[in-house]
C-alpha cells in the first residue's frame, strides 16, 4: 500500500487528509505539533470508513518518524491568511516552519515526493526545494491547479454551463501576479474569446486573480480548505497512479519561460516522479510580459530568505 504524510491539521491537512482516504489510494499520516489534535481528527476521519466505503489506515502523531517510509509529503503547516492580509505578509513565520519540517523529510522520508501548499506557496517551494536538496522534480507546489480550478468554475458559472466541459489555465505566481489564460481555457474544446466578449472574460480572470481573498473576507478568521484539499488529493492521485496528468503547478525552473533559479506556476506532466516534464505554452507578447512580471514578484520575496 502506498503511504502519504500530510504535514498539518488544520482546516486544509484535515481535509486533504480525508479526500485522500475516500480516494482509497493510500495509508495516511497526519503530523501536528499540538498534541491530541492530529490524533482526534484521524480518529474521526477513520470512523467513517465503514460508511464511505474506504479501506486504507489514517493515524495521527506528533512524531515526524511516523512518516518514514512514505511516497508523497505534503506540506500544509504555517500560519493562514487573515483579512487584509497578502500571501506575503506570511513569509518570515511560514519559512521558518518550512525549515524545521524539511529537516524533518530529509531524516525520515528522503525517498519522497514533497508537495507544498503553505503559503506564499512559490516562495515557499523554493525553500524547501533548498533546504532538502532533492532533485528539482521531487518538489513542486500545488497553487496552480487551484488556481485553475476557480477560473473554470467562475467560467462555468458566468457561462451557465457543466463544469464538467470547462478546462482553464493559470500560470504564474500563487498571488495577485497569477497569469490566468483565456486563450487556454475552453469550454468543450472552444476558446473563451468565441464565447463571450472581453469585458466579461476580464471580469472572470480579476475574479480569480483575487479569488482567495474573497473567500478570506467572507470568513474573516479562515481562509480556503474544500478546494486547496481537492487539488492537492488530484495532484497526489496522478503521482501514485502514475497517470501522467497535465496540470499547472509550481515546479523549478532551469530555463523554461525564460526563468532561471525559480519555482513559478506552469504547465507540468505528474507521474510517479513527480514532475516528469515542464510544458511549454506559446504565449502571446502580451502574456509573456505578464508572466515575467509575476516572476519578479516571486523572486523579490525569494530574495528575502536568501538575505
Amino acid at each position: 500500500m502506498n503511504k502519504v504524510a500530510v504535514i498539518g491539521s488544520g482546516n486544509v491537512g484535515a481535509t486533504t487528509v480525508q479526500r485522500l482516504a475516500e480516494l482509497n489510494i493510500a495509508d495516511i499520516v497526519m503530523v501536528d505539533i499540538v498534541e491530541g489534535l492530529p490524533q482526534g481528527k484521524a480518529l474521526d476521519i477513520l470512523q467513517a470508513a465503514p460508511l464511505m466505503g474506504y479501506d486504507v489506515d489514517v493515524t495521527g502523531t506528533n512524531d515526524y518518524a511516523d512518516i518514514a517510509g512514505s511516497d508523497v509529503v505534503v506540506i500544509t503547516a504555517g500560519i493562514a491568511r487573515k483579512p487584509g492580509m497578502s500571501r506575503d505578509d506570511l513569509l518570515a513565520t511560514n519559512i521558518k516552519i518550512t525549515q524545521q519540517v524539511c529537516a524533518s523529510i530529509e531524516q525520515y522520508a528522503p525517498d519522497a515526493i514533497i508537495m507544498t501548499v503553505t503559503n506564499p506557496l512559490d516562495i515557499i517551494t523554493y525553500a524547501a526545494l533548498r533546504c532538502t536538496q532533492f532533485d528539482r522534480n521531487k518538489v513542486f507546489g500545488m497553487s496552480g491547479l487551484l488556481d485553475s480550478s476557480r477560473f473554470a468554475s467562475f467560467i462555468a458559472k458566468e457561462m451557465s454551463c457543466s463544469v464538467k466541459d470547462v478546462d482553464a489555465m493559470v500560470l504564474g505566481g500563487h498571488g495577485d501576479s497569477m497569469v490566468p489564460l483565456p486563450e487556454y481555457s475552453t469550454v468543450s474544446g472552444i476558446p473563451l474569446s468565441k464565447l463571450m466578449d472581453q469585458a466579461r472574460i476580464d471580469r472572470i480572470v480579476d475574479r480569480t486573480i483575487n479569488a482567495g481573498a474573497e473567500i478570506v473576507a467572507h470568513m474573516k478568521n479562515g481562509s480556503a480548505f474544500y478546494a486547496p484539499s481537492a487539488a492537492i488529493a488530484a495532484m497526489v492521485e496522478a503521482i501514485l497512479k502514475d497517470t501522467k496528468r497535465i496540470v499547472p503547478a509550481s515546479a523549478f525552473l532551469n530555463g523554461e519561460y525564460g526563468q532561471h533559479d525559480i519555482c513559478l506556476g506552469v504547465p507540468v506532466k505528474l507521474g510517479k516522479n513527480g514532475v516528469e516534464e515542464i510544458i511549454e505554452l506559446e504565449l502571446t507578447d502580451q502574456e509573456m510580459e505578464a508572466l515575467r512580471r509575476s516572476a519578479d514578484a516571486v523572486k523579490e520575496g525569494i530574495s528575502k530568505i536568501r538575505s
